[in-house]
């Protein structure tokens, strides 16, 4: 078990540090693209994001999760070759729906420009997402390869290399092109990312040869695990599709809702923009630091499921849950009590900092449900939590679709809230009901926030001025994270002693 616990740390230690690096530039990256193209056209790139993961998602079907599930239960119990089968049949499987995902999106180019885009582009971008989506497929059927088997660093090297092209690319293209429109911006932005997914699966395909040659399964040259594959893949992608769907159309009627609310088209772009792009990404930012522990999560219960370690489930659900809380609770406190300062460091704009505080209650529920749904994957019960994002999506787009056009952007600000309480509601309750996991509402929810209010309180003491408004803010953010950190740990020896 110790030898297993330092391995699943080793991994995520590897991958939290690739993936917060990587996250940290490209965050600061798209606040100076958000703050020199502004939030209008910010708001139509986010429209053509939306329907470019929704293809992603019809290329993908649910196959990396298949790799993660067979891959780790069949190297759990020494059957390496049928493991190699199934990740051999998963990338000709990904292979041919990224092609068939980029015919899709080449055949309705024409309606997606013009009823989900609002003619604010042509179908240029389509074109470019199209290229890139076979190779979006397999890179991710490899990345769960290495997952599975615990080398996370190789999906680390991959990372590093594709970030770095994809920068590289970025600024190149923008540079040329960011005076001629937001199309050509779109096209740059896109263009970039192909280019570097393309590399990105070349390197880690080179990588996954070489890992089953050095573990002498290059001989296996036969497909399998077709059947099993199916069982796992097929209703993870079918409610995919319709989640994806749904998440797709939630975004897309935004705009034309608030417009529907008297704002004008350019404003109801703009507001939409300044929220999902530029409030929520920064929000969400933190989660890099748990994101790849959650991933690993998923190999790591298949695992226990496979070897029917119910003991090692409830061991690791409990630590989990107690540093995943502690964790949201810090940040859920520094975006509200610091949001007006945040919001003028990172975008010169009071108005953000008003939205920080706004959504800074939602991190809690956010965090936690990540988790929740990395570890209900991991327990093979991937179909309840597409069924639980379906259900939640279906019921905050009717909010969509009938609150923003009398509350206007409040009603969005309100459908985002029923949203995420209503999505970690049902995880929950899920994760009680198939780990048979107790509550503890003390260790989790109380301490982190009396730490959290005591860290508060003498940063009120001790609060310095400094005349520059982005060192006070380090300062004083660092000075919250220290002494929360100090009451955390006295107050959790103070407990285990009794």
């Amino acid at each position: 078990m110790r030898k297993k616990s330092k391995l699943f740390f080793i991994n995520g230690t590897i991958l939290t540090s690739t993936a917060l690096l990587m996250k940290f530039a490209v965050l600061v990256f798209n606040i100076y693209i958000s703050n020199q193209i502004g939030s209008e056209a910010v708001g139509i790139f986010s429209l053509v994001m939306a329907v470019y993961l929704f293809f992603v998602t019809v290329a993908t079907s649910g196959l990396n999760i298949a790799v993660t599930v067979i891959v780790s239960e069949k190297f759990a119990v020494n059957k390496e070759t049928s493991g190699i089968k199934a990740i051999r049949t998963c990338i000709l499987f990904s292979l041919l729906l990224g092609i068939f995902a980029g015919f899709l999106i080449l055949i309705s180019s024409n309606f997606i420009t013009e009823k989900c885009l609002h003619n604010m582009v042509s179908s240029k971008p389509l074109f470019y997402i199209a290229l890139g989506l076979p190779f979006i497929a397999m890179s991710s059927c490899i990345t769960s390869y290495f997952t599975s088997v615990r080398k996370a660093y190789k999906n680390a090297i991959t990372q590093v290399f594709e970030f770095i092209i994809k920068m590289f690319m970025t600024i190149i293209l923008l540079k040329i092109n960011i005076t001629k429109g937001v199309e050509s911006i779109c096209i740059s932005l896109i263009l970039a990312d192909v280019i570097s997914e393309i590399c990105s699966f070349t390197l880690i395909f080179i990588l996954y040869v070489l890992d089953i040659k050095v573990k002498r399964l290059n001989f296996v040259r036969s497909f399998g695990q077709r059947i099993n594959i199916l069982k796992i893949a097929f209703p993870v992608a079918l409610t995919s599709y319709i989640r994806s769907g749904l998440s797709t159309l939630k975004q897309l009627i935004i705009p034309t809702r608030l417009e529907k609310s008297g704002i004008s088209c350019s404003n109801s772009l703009s507001k939409y923009g300044m929220i999902n792009g530029m409030i929520m990404p920064v929000i969400t930012f933190p989660t890099v630091l748990i994101n790849s522990y959650s991933m690993l999560l998923i190999p790591e219960f298949s695992t226990y499921v496979a070897q029917k370690n119910n003991k090692a489930i409830n061991y690791i659900s409990n630590k989990i849950f107690k540093i995943t809380c502690s964790f949201s609770v810090c940040i859920c406190s520094i975006f509200l009590f610091f949001s007006n300062d945040l919001g003028l460091v990172i975008y010169n704009n009071i108005e953000a900092g008003f939205y920080f505080k706004v959504f800074a209650p939602l991190i809690f529920f956010m965090y936690m449900d990540n988790i929740i749904d990395s570890i209900l994957k991991g327990l093979n019960k991937q179909f309840g939590v597409m069924c639980c994002n379906v259900l939640d999506l279906s019921i905050t787009t009717c909010f969509i679709y009938f609150l923003l056009p009398v509350l206007g952007i409040n009603g969005y600000i309100i459908s985002i809230f029923i949203s995420e309480l209503l999505n970690f509601s049902i995880s929950i309750f899920q994760m009680v009901k198939y780990s048979n996991l107790k509550l503890n509402f003390i260790d989790w929810v109380l301490i982190p926030l009396v730490c959290s209010f005591i860290s508060y309180f003498t940063i009120s003491i001790l609060h310095f001025n400094f005349v520059n408004i982005t060192i006070n803010l380090i300062y004083n953010v660092f000075l919250f994270i220290i002494i929360y950190l100090l009451s955390f740990f006295i107050f959790n020896k103070l407990i285990s002693r009794h």
